[in-house]
């Protein structure tokens, strides 16, 4: 009996209360009048993603981040069907053009935006990764070095403000100046390093410490967290959080990869309760036919509506 009783106290610490304050952001990738008929949610945050070049600005700005408020979360990479970029090139000013069209539609919003750029970075899948899905290097355009100059180019642009101290801060990292002479504009932005919480091939030149640009070229530290054969990578997901104790925690994504488990998603609620650095979840996806849509997964979709939506209320 004192087994069983035990059991039990250790089983309604891991399932959180429904009456918990408002703690987190709730964000979704795909649509959020879809995703509020499934789970009641009503979204802060809007993931979408931006490919690589140059766009229209009245496509930016009348499409992409106006149907994606009251928070748009743009993420976006090297890749796209006009990409010719590596981490080096980044670092080395040819993606300047790009980046800048990115911050000056940031600023054209006038409100709070998150930037996701180079999420996934120690997964062989994304383009920008140091290394092959066999362990082998890409070379010296993709090494982790060239990499973590890039994202910090790329924060500063995104931030904007004097092109002076812009042009100091890339000289501190050995990259060259912008080839600009009028100050970019300041914009209301968090950009968050997004890693994996381990390293696809799991190599220790691919961890995700390997890729970390520094504490003052970054507002928010998150991680992608998927249910994939019933299992998550929580240990790896803590040991990132607990790695950045002054940094904001986010999940960029999570959900589930073709399974219906409302231990997951208990476990993500449980997760937010416990850990208050926690700022923003984001689902991936609200999408029909998608293999991570909640309509076929009833028992999860009723486990977000009791345990996640009450934390964002």
């Amino acid at each position: 009996m004192r087994r069983v009783l035990l059991l039990a106290a250790l089983a309604a610490l891991l399932i959180p209360s429904t009456d918990a304050g408002a703690t987190v952001q709730l964000g979704v990738n795909g649509s959020k009048s879809r995703f509020r008929d499934q789970t009641t949610q009503r979204t802060d945050v809007n993931l979408d993603t931006l490919l690589w070049g140059i766009h229209r600005d009245k496509w930016l700005d009348n499409y992409f981040f106006a149907k994606n408020g009251p928070i748009p979360m743009v993420s976006f990479g090297m890749n796209g069907p006009h990409a010719n970029i590596t981490p080096l090139g980044i670092a080395r000013g040819k993606g300047d053009r790009v980046l800048v069209q990115i911050a000056k539609a940031i600023h054209r919003y006038g409100s709070m935006v998150y930037a996701r750029p180079y999420a996934e970075m120690n997964g062989h899948w994304s383009t920008y990764c140091a290394y092959n899905q066999n362990g082998t290097s890409r070379g010296r355009s993709y090494s982790t070095k060239n990499f973590k100059r890039a994202f910090r180019r790329t924060y500063l642009v995104m931030h904007g403000g004097s092109i002076t101290a812009i042009n100091a801060a890339l000289r501190d990292s050995n990259m060259p100046i912008m080839n600009r002479v009028t100050d970019l504009p300041v914009n209301p932005v968090k950009v968050f390093w997004n890693p994996q919480g381990f390293g696809s091939p799991n190599l220790r030149g691919n961890r995700a410490a390997a890729y970390w640009p520094g504490s003052k070229y970054v507002d928010v530290v998150a991680n992608d967290l998927y249910d994939i054969n019933g299992r998550a990578m929580w240990e790896a997901n803590l040991a990132l959080y607990k790695a950045h104790p002054d940094k904001p925690y986010a999940f960029g994504e999570w959900g589930l990869w073709g399974i219906d488990d409302p231990s997951f998603v208990r476990q993500m609620a449980s997760f937010v309760k416990n850990h208050r650095r926690v700022e923003l979840i984001v689902f991936y996806k609200s999408q029909r036919g998608s293999m991570f849509d909640l309509a076929n997964k009833p028992r999860s979709r009723a486990a977000y509506k009791r345990y996640i939506v009450p934390l964002g209320k």
